[in-house]
Parts: C-alpha cells; sequence; structure tokens
C-alpha cells in the first residue's frame, strides 16, 4: 500500500495463494493492539508497538475501522514477581510506551475487580482490532492507488536471469525487477526459492485457547496478562477481550504437524518431515521440553476431569 503510494510510476504486483487476504498468520492472532512493553529498547518489534500503533490508530480513524482501547494489566501474583513487573516498566516507558502505571492492590480492584495479585503494570494504550478487516482496507488502498493484487497465485519457484527474477506461478510466468518476501509462514522455503539460504527453518506451532462462556464476560474487562517468564519464549497464558465482546483464556504452544495447521487434526507429511529432520527442533525440544510435558500432562489431566 506504502509503495504503490510512494511510487506510482512502478508497477507493484502481490501475488497471494489464497482467494481471500489475512488467512494466515495475520487473521488468526489474538487482534491485540500491542503498546510495546515487552521489547528490547531500541529494537525493530519495540518501534512496531509504540510507532506502529500510532499509525495504525491513525489509519483505522481516518477509514472509520473500529477498534478498542481497553488498556491491558500486567499482574504480579507474588512478591518474587514484582523485580521482573518493575523491569516490564522500565522498559515499556524506554520504548515509548505512553500511559504506563505501576498500580498496587487498590486500583488493580478498580480495573479488574476479579483479578488478583500484588501489584500490576496498567498500560492505557493498549487496544484490541480485527485485523483481517484493516488487512482488507489496505488491499482496496492498495488497489485505489494503481497496485494489482493476485488472488489464488502460489509461487512454486523462482528463477534468476537477464537482471530479473522469474516467478513461475498457478497462474503462469511472471517477471520482477524486485521481489519482496513477505511470505509469512513459507518464508524460508521463499527465501530458497530466491537463492538464499537463511540459516532458519518455520517450525509451526498451534495455540490453544479457551472461551469464556457469555454468562461470565463479565469477569474480564480488558486484557490480563501475567509476568512473563524470562526463561520462555512466551508472554503466558493470559485473558483477551476480543472487538467481537468474547474473551479468550490462552494460549498453549503446540506442535503443529502442518504450517498451516489451525485445526488439531490438520497433517502434512513434508512439513512434519521438515520439522523432525531440523536440528534446530530437537535443540529447541532439549531447552524446554519440562515446559512442554507439563503443558502437555496438564492439558490431558483438564480434558479428563
Amino acid at each position: 500500500m506504502r509503495l504503490a503510494q510512494e511510487y506510482p510510476r512502478y508497477k507493484i504486483i502481490v501475488l497471494e495463494k489464497d482467494g481471500e487476504v489475512a488467512q494466515h498468520q495475520t487473521g488468526h492472532n489474538s487482534g491485540v493492539i500491542h503498546a510495546g512493553i515487552y521489547y528490547a529498547p531500541g529494537s525493530q518489534k519495540a518501534n512496531f508497538c509504540s510507532t506502529g500503533g500510532k499509525l495504525l490508530r491513525q489509519f483505522c480513524d481516518e477509514r472509520g475501522i473500529e477498534y478498542e482501547m481497553c488498556g491491558k494489566v500486567i499482574v504480579a501474583i507474588n512478591d518474587e514477581e514484582v523485580p521482573r513487573l518493575q523491569d516490564l516498566y522500565e522498559r515499556g516507558t524506554a520504548n515509548g510506551a505512553e500511559g504506563l502505571e505501576m498500580v498496587g492492590k487498590e486500583r488493580l480492584a478498580e480495573l479488574e475487580p476479579y483479578a488478583a495479585g500484588v501489584q500490576a503494570i496498567f498500560s492505557p494504550n493498549t487496544g484490541i482490532i480485527d485485523f483481517k478487516e484493516v488487512s482488507q482496507a489496505y488491499a482496496t488502498e492498495f488497489g485505489e492507488n494503481g497496485g494489482d493484487l493476485f488472488l489464488n497465485t502460489a509461487v512454486h519457484g523462482i528463477t534468476r536471469r537477464d537482471g530479473q527474477m522469474y516467478m513461475e506461478t498457478s497462474r503462469g510466468e511472471i517477471a520482477a525487477r524486485h521481489v519482496i518476501n513477505c511470505a509469512g509462514l513459507q518464508a524460508d522455503q521463499v527465501a530458497r526459492m530466491m537463492g538464499g539460504e537463511p540459516g532458519l527453518r518455520i517450525i509451526p506451532f498451534r495455540g490453544e485457547y479457551f472461551s469464556i462462556r457469555p454468562e461470565r464476560q463479565y469477569l474480564v474487562r480488558s486484557l490480563i496478562y501475567p509476568v512473563p517468564n524470562p526463561s520462555l519464549p512466551f508472554l503466558g497464558v493470559h485473558f483477551t477481550k476480543r472487538v467481537t465482546g468474547s474473551v479468550e483464556a490462552g494460549p498453549n504452544a503446540v506442535l503443529a504437524f502442518a504450517r498451516e495447521g489451525y485445526t488439531k487434526t490438520s497433517f502434512s507429511l513434508s512439513d512434519t518431515l521438515g520439522t523432525f529432520t531440523y536440528p534446530g527442533f530437537w535443540k529447541m525440544s532439549m531447552s524446554h521440553w519440562k515446559s512442554g510435558w507439563t503443558n502437555s500432562t496438564a492439558r490431558c489431566e483438564s480434558r479428563c476431569s
């Protein structure tokens, strides 16, 4: 969208293998507009949240896309977690997350009456949105600025010759002077098609959530997060209010047997072989096997009880 705005003399094409936009990562996240609390100050991720969140809200305001700045609390449940909570507060402040407050029990009870903790961070500039709707707006504006969105167009191979890139697609060969790889769950494979070796492989994990019953949704007013465990690459199980009004509790990260495996029965032989033959997967598994075993056991017990 931005390239089409800034470089109208160029022919810009987006290739999308599905029949609609936002069918994968963009359409399968929790819909949170993060304020930039967790990431290292000065990092791109921090800037994507702090600056990007403001630009996102401005874009939505101009186009009438609904969102809700419901806020978030990160709750320390005991005194041992308070130093980590203080570190998060300092990190978020350095990242430009506006309006952060360290709050005690009384203020927490005002914000989230059914949350229990000794101390918390309140982030008023955390919100919720439907990123599918945002992506559809991006696509519409991209087209209005002269860009072409080719749906149902999968890339099967890429070759270089005569100073150009030639992409073999499901709709024939497409030539381009420049190719931007933003293929999400398939980005490492597309990089290899382009002749590069990223030195990594995408291993799919599926997030499992519980939905709170409608008659109990009043228990959660905004977003309620734990203080994350620094030894794990996750933010922890949290309560997430959605723009539809529903509330989810999760996620539990479960190894998926397909890159685009959004259901328990999804299976791809090639993706599964790619996971189990990748040394990086086993290295990660050895580092976190205790947490994986604990989560698996707890999941089994919850289903059996």
